[in-house]
């Protein structure tokens, strides 16, 4: 038998050894598939546990990154911030991936390229782009997406977290502003009354020459304003309670007359209203509505001082109130300086004053947030509107319901801004 010769049986293995051989090679990629696979899904499971066991008082992205270098190995890891306007990096970069992370974010860009090893994922939220995420090497793209919709729930996390220490931050100042503006004006209310008690004193004992009584007047005269600014302090005061809405305060309900009481604010303006011409319109005549007489008085009080204070010399003042099925409309129109869209938003929250008011006019910027809180504690809402052309109007919508039977559930309309 030849050296070449194969036997029948060593010709059927080596047979079978060149088909298996192929099956074999495909079961261990198969394998070694399932295996990397297995691998990441136990990271991505370690990558998620590690971020909700994040501490959210500090900034997400440094830890992020960290994370996902640790437990998936790439050469380097970016992540974009698009509210912070921050990159975190992570791992070895040859150059800055700063402007690479920026550019996925803004240019919506999501890809992977094999040549460079680098994936590129946007992070949304939704539909929404918040950051976006950068790795170089390769790992799966499935498992990319998967990081960077884990990466976005951690951001918005960490939104929703900071948002709410903000807002009980405030709610804490709010508490703490109205403590002292009710200690000041409580300590202010005694000796005014002592100094108004001795003006009057002196008015009334007469012989005074024309200079004293000049001085006893000017002397009761800002003693009155010095009187009415503390009482707005104690209002606001009171009103800033609970959660500083004025929607848990008291409402004393009577009937209203509006023609009487905007005759009765008008008066009590005294020499704020000097040279101002305003006029009165109500329809229907002689109407009632339900409502707390001394907060809407109040209201209407700090719409005129504003219009008085801000409005075009001689232009006319208009005061209205205007009563439909639903509520009765009170407003105040003049015509002055524009209000811009974005001071409309916040004129109303305490202590607030736009750039042009603060030039035009002395103020504490306390008034227009009594306003408001005297609406909302009658469940209604006070919003304005400005334009050059048509003027500004404050608005202030009294529900009619208010002091029937389920009046409390009134909700201001969700069209109206305040």
């Amino acid at each position: 038998m030849s050296e070449n010769h194969i036997p029948p049986q060593g010709l059927l293995g080596a047979l079978r050894q060149r088909r298996i051989t192929p099956v074999l090679r495909r079961a261990l990629r198969a394998a070694r598939r399932a295996s990397s696979s297995a691998a990441e899904m136990r990271n991505l499971y370690e990558f998620t546990r590690s971020t909700l066991q994040m501490n959210l008082s500090s900034k997400p992205g440094p830890q992020l990154a960290e994370n996902l270098h640790k437990l998936f190995s790439p050469e380097g890891v970016a992540i974009f911030d698009a509210d912070l306007q921050e990159v975190y990096r992570a791992g070895k970069w040859t150059v800055d991936p700063s402007e690479l992370a920026q550019n996925v974010y803004h240019f919506e860009s999501s890809d992977d390229d094999p040549h460079t090893g680098v994936s590129r994922r946007v992070v949304r939220l939704g539909a929404v782009p918040i950051g976006s995420l950068v790795v170089r090497g390769n790992m799966d793209p499935l498992t990319n997406s998967a990081i960077a919709a884990i990466i976005a729930i951690t951001f918005d996390r960490y939104r929703a977290t900071a948002n709410e220490s903000r807002i009980e931050a405030e709610r804490e100042a709010e508490r703490m502003r109205s403590t002292v503006l009710d200690s000041l004006a409580h300590a202010y209310k005694t000796p005014l009354t002592a100094i108004r008690a001795a003006s009057s004193g002196l008015a009334e004992m007469g012989k005074l020459s024309p200079g004293q009584a000049e001085l006893v007047a000017l002397i009761d005269e800002q003693a009155n304003l010095l009187n009415e600014l503390t009482t707005r302090l104690l209002t606001t005061a009171r009103l800033g309670s609970g959660e500083g809405d004025g929607s848990s305060l008291a409402v004393q309900v009577e009937p209203v007359e509006p023609e009487a009481l905007i005759d009765e604010v008008i008066a009590g303006l005294g020499e704020r209203s000097a040279g101002a011409t305003i006029r009165t319109e109500v329809e229907p005549r002689g109407h009632f509505f339900a409502g707390d007489r001394r907060l809407i008085s109040m209201l209407l009080t700090q719409y005129l001082d504003n219009a008085c204070k801000y409005s075009d010399a001689g232009s006319p003042i208009t005061v209205r109130a205007f009563r439909s099925e639903t509520e009765t409309l009170l407003s105040v129109h003049s015509f002055g300086a524009v209000i811009p869209p974005a001071d409309r938003e916040r004129i109303f929250d305490r202590y607030y004053r736009s750039t042009a008011s603060a030039t035009r006019a002395a103020g504490t910027g306390i008034g227009l947030s009594i306003a408001k809180r005297a609406a909302l504690a009658h469940g209604g809402s006070v919003w304005v509107a400005s334009d050059e052309s048509e003027g500004t109007t404050f608005f202030a919508a009294i529900p009619a319901t208010l002091g029937q039977p389920g009046g409390s559930s009134i909700t201001p309309d969700p069209e109206r801004k305040k």
